[in-house]
């Protein structure tokens, strides 16, 4: 009896190390995004309220 279970228990950890050495790994990477419209877009809002207010301050400028 005991050598069979030695067997049983050898077979067992042989079983348990080859279903953990199968185990599927998932890798996700993710580039950075670079956002250059919006910072693009911000800057022309302002040099256009810029432009505003220098034409309100002098009308005859052009």
């Amino acid at each position: 009896m005991t050598r069979t279970r030695a067997s049983l228990a050898l077979i067992g950890f042989i079983a348990a190390v080859g279903a953990s050495a199968c185990t599927p790994t998932v890798r996700l990477q993710v580039d950075p995004i670079q956002i250059y419209a919006k910072l693009d877009a911000d800057v022309r809002v302002r040099l256009d309220k810029e432009l505003q207010d220098l034409l309100v301050e002098n009308p005859n400028l052009f």
